[in-house]
């Protein structure tokens, strides 16, 4: 048994707890009822003796007002103390002493009787909510008694009350891990082809095997050197599927699992990140000059390096630094881009002809709650331009957003190398995204403000092609008016599409029919893909009758 700290046993405590809840609420019903109570009748009704139920059409002809004098109203108020209920030989005896009509005494004493009965019930009401007031007192007093509670014999501290719902939670959170574990296993034993029971287990890897030192974010951190010859982990081994070692895939796609300590400094990597991106789009000073043949904006190096010396010098001569910088008006709204950016399905949607491949690794953080500030995404990608003959770019990095000021929101991309991980899938053309991103400003017009910059690393250790070479050189192949352009384009497409009302699902397939002039019927649809819009239509040819 429980005892609290100068009070009265638990049960005596809980006992009058429950009783003041009993009493708190036949209080609130009585005052509830009283209150739902009709109101009296006073003013010039009460001292006319007017009928208050009388037909409108008799108060209408009758709109006299009579007030009685004070000698009248003191001989009736004298009455009424010692007969509240007086008799019609009363009324007549008062009628005939104060000149009043029988039936004004008679409606007189019927409103006061019911004035009086209106200010005890209200005075009633007074004291049922002060008696309230003092039992709620009461009850938070001994709520907080309840929680100081000790055991007489250990000393120790009592059970919450809430300990089975605790458990109650924490069985329903261990159910979901639980089919979030199986739906896993699924897929996994669909793409690999055993289930992920006969995989190897999982060992914890030194968090100096993801190398975060990309950009001027590197110091202090482990070089890339040091990271090859560690080789590589069973974590990081991605060779599942048999004679995957031969074909490996185009896109590696590295393993979940990340340790809390990545996830922190992949956080502060990411917001780093955002604060020069930011700094370097709003600039207009030093860092940005114009490009004398074409007139781009490009980013100045050596202003660049004096102001985020960690960059360091080029790993190797044959790196390049490709960084440029755009803006124009978007027909779309402000949240609905940062909607789609933060979603890489979306965003492979929205850039078509710039990103082949993407994926989400994982999603490091969700945001604020209905919001997308402060979402933080691992994703990989791969970057094409449309030719066989130009090597793709792929990246692994992290999309941090964030709101800077009310309507104005902020999307940085910054790359994360899993060097330990994809050595045996080394591409042609090594890529990196420095500090790059993009600033949205809602328009009042419904349009939106964008200030695109493409920042990147690369190292080439095969030319591109010589019909290729110029535009891929001068960074315009992957540069921000590429990607500002199709923005746009894309943005005009749906605008387009919704004003004239055409249904995303004839969005995936295209044909032509020569039907000349008659209708078509669809027989079939034949999917083309992953996605449901991405199909073929067989159509039949409707012949009019003659």
């Amino acid at each position: 048994m429980y005892f609290p700290f100068n009070a009265s046993p638990v049960y005596g405590d809980e006992w009058v707890l429950n009783n003041n809840n009993n009493r708190s609420t036949r209080n609130a019903n009585n005052i509830i009822n009283n209150s739902d109570r009709p109101s009296i009748t006073t003013g010039a009704a009460m001292d006319s003796g007017e009928d208050p139920d009388a037909p409108d059409t008799n108060r209408n002809k009758k709109k006299r007002h009579h007030r009685h004098t004070a000698h009248q109203i003191q001989e009736l108020e004298s009455m009424f103390k010692e007969c509240p209920h007086p008799d019609e030989k009363q009324r007549m005896q008062l009628s005939r002493d104060l000149g009043l009509e029988p039936r004004q005494i008679k409606f007189w004493f019927q409103n006061r009787r019911t004035q009086m009965k209106a200010q005890h019930e209200r005075a009633d009401n007074c004291s049922l909510r002060s008696e309230n007031d003092k039992i709620r007192c009461e009850n938070i007093a001994m709520r907080e008694a309840l929680k100081n509670v000790i055991c007489p014999s250990c000393g120790g501290p009592p059970l919450g009350e809430d300990s089975y719902f605790d458990e109650q939670k924490l069985r329903m959170e261990n159910a979901r891990l639980k089919e979030e574990l199986e739906r896993v296993s699924s897929i996994a034993s669909k793409y690999i082809g055993r289930p992920i029971s006969q995989l190897p287990p999982v060992q914890p890897i030194p968090i100096s095997s993801l190398d975060l030192s990309v950009g001027p974010f590197g110091g202090g951190g482990c070089s890339s050197s040091s990271h090859h010859s560690m080789g590589l982990s069973p974590f990081f081994d991605l060779d599942l599927l048999p004679g995957s070692s031969s074909t490996p895939p185009s896109l590696s796609i590295p393993a979940t699992g990340l340790t809390e300590m990545e996830k922190s400094l992949m956080a502060e990597m990411a917001a780093a990140a955002l604060d020069e991106a930011v700094r370097l789009l709003q600039a207009d000073g030093p860092f940005w000059v114009k490009n004398s043949s074409d007139g781009r904006e490009v980013l100045d190096l050596d202003s660049y390096v004096r102001a985020f010396p960690k960059l360091g010098p080029p790993k190797s001569p044959d790196v390049r630094i490709e960084a440029s910088r755009d803006s124009g008006l978007v027909i779309m709204n402000t949240l609905a881009l940062v909607d789609m950016f933060m979603d890489s399905a979306k965003w492979a949607e929205l850039f078509p002809t710039i990103v082949s491949k993407v994926r989400t690794i994982e999603i490091l953080a969700t945001g604020m709650a209905g919001s997308r500030s402060g979402s933080l995404v691992l994703m990989t990608a791969e970057l094409q331009v449309l030719s066989p003959v130009v090597s793709t770019r792929e990246f692994h990095f992290l999309r941090y957003c964030q709101q800077i000021e009310k309507g104005m929101w902020a999307v940085a991309d910054v790359s994360v190398d899993f060097s330990s991980r994809e050595n045996q899938f080394a591409a042609p053309s090594s890529s990196r995204k420095l500090p790059s991103g993009c600033l949205i400003q809602e328009m009042p017009n419904g349009y939106s403000k964008v200030t695109w910059m493409e920042h990147m690393e690369i190292e080439e250790k095969t030319p591109p092609h010589r019909l290729y070479r110029e535009l891929v050189s001068s960074g315009l192949a992957f540069g921000a008016e590429r990607w500002l352009a199709t923005l746009q384009r894309m943005c005009e497409r749906f605008a387009c599409l919704m004003m004239t009302g055409t249904s995303t699902r004839e969005l995936g397939g295209s044909w032509d029919v020569l039907s000349h002039g008659n209708s078509v019927q669809e027989v079939a649809q034949i999917t083309n893909g992953s996605h449901p819009g991405n199909c073929i239509s067989l159509l039949r040819l409707m012949q009019q009758e003659e």
